[in-house]
């Protein structure tokens, strides 16, 4: 094995991509479809050190542990080398423009590795602005690069065989991992740890991978999409308030006055405060500052049901509710729409678009 990482890291040349005529033949499918792998680190990419586990590994070397379904051919780029939740805002636009121009080219589907903290995060950015049908899969693992039994290298094979299925195409971006493959809607991380490490609460996968042959659980159906123009526009910054018992409104005007363009609420139940939240909820929203409900809960959506300090008083002071994101994708959500001319119309069009209809492939 190590005779073999030696080859390849001998043939690898950092930020080149391996095409055809370029890749080592132990990697190349046999024709179509194309996919790029986008490396971004992660534990999938890590190693350990003296000071803590780090992303060393390229992608070259992940793609060499790893299955290329058959027929298909892997173009490998590096974009980041690091953890997750080391991320920021520029890096987010790098991943957009990184991810339009792999599908502005000869690429039948895109598959990214990056780590999960954040991942669902990222791919539902990436949701938000990817229109087309072909399509984009995150994937990664909890185990680092050079574990005993990582299971990198079964769920990037897996991944690999999503984007090579036309049973991926029209579902916007996908996250695959452990076997199961999850809309970016509604998919969140739920054990530290475990290598089942994600699930989509109240909602479940939309296919599944069984030694590399993809089925679908439901219908394909086109997410809808904002128009962020990753060129230009700078992602705002929009900050998440936790509620608690006996919690304030301190958190929320300190977020205001620190320049938060936009506010979410992670809130009681299906979408509830206390009368001091909604108080400053109704200035923040007199003042232009959106505020949009989610919930604390895993899963079901927020509904303005309650008075006394609850959801039809939030709803009232001018909160938007976020049916059943996450606060963390209805940041995201909030984030992207705040870069747009209409940010509460764009919001409000985007939550209540239909997502059940069907489109062929």
């Amino acid at each position: 094995m190590v005779g073999l990482l030696s080859w390849v890291a001998s043939l690898y040349v950092p930020g080149r991509q391996y095409g055809r005529g370029q890749a080592p033949e132990a990697w190349k499918g046999h024709g179509m479809p194309l996919i790029q792998l986008v490396a971004t680190g992660g534990t999938i990419a890590s190693r350990s050190t003296a000071a803590g586990r780090q992303a060393q590994a390229t992608g070259a070397e992940l793609l060499s542990r790893s299955t290329i379904p058959e027929g298909a051919e892997v173009r490998v780029v590096d974009l980041a080398a690091k953890g997750s939740f080391a991320w920021q805002h520029s890096d987010l636009r790098t991943l957009i423009r990184s991810a339009r121009e792999q599908l502005a080219g000869e690429a039948d589907g895109v598959v990214i590795t990056h780590g999960t903290d954040t991942m669902e995060e990222l791919a539902f950015l990436l949701d938000l602005v990817h229109a087309g049908p072909r399509p984009v899969v995150f994937t990664g693992a909890q185990r680092p690069f050079d574990h005993p039994a990582p299971d990198g290298p079964a769920n990037l094979a897996d991944a690999l065989a999503v984007a090579s299925s036309p049973l991926a195409r029209n579902r916007g971006v996908l996250l695959s991992f452990d076997g199961y493959v999850y809309l970016a809607r509604g998919v969140t991380k739920v054990d530290t740890l475990s290598a089942h490490a994600f699930d989509a609460p109240g909602r479940g996968p939309a296919l599944r991978v069984a030694d590399g042959a993809v089925s679908a659980l439901t219908p394909a159906a086109r997410p809808p999409t904002l128009p962020f123009d990753h060129g230009t526009a700078e992602l705002p910054k929009v900050d998440v308030v936790p509620l608690y018992v006996g919690a304030d409104a301190a958190g929320l005007r300190a977020g205001i006055e620190a320049g938060a363009r936009g506010l979410v609420l992670a809130a009681f139940g299906a979408g509830n405060a206390n009368p001091g939240i909604v108080e400053a909820v109704r200035d923040a929203a007199a003042g232009g500052v959106p505020v949009l409900v989610c919930s604390r809960v895993p899963a079901g959506p927020v509904v303005p049901l309650y008075t006394g300090g609850g959801g039809a008083d939030l709803l009232a002071a001018g909160a938007v509710f976020g049916a059943d994101l996450n606060p963390w994708q209805g940041r995201i959500l909030l984030t992207v729409a705040l870069t747009l001319p209409d940010p509460l119309a764009a919001l409000r069009a985007w939550l209540e678009a239909d997502t059940t209809k069907d489109v062929r492939a």
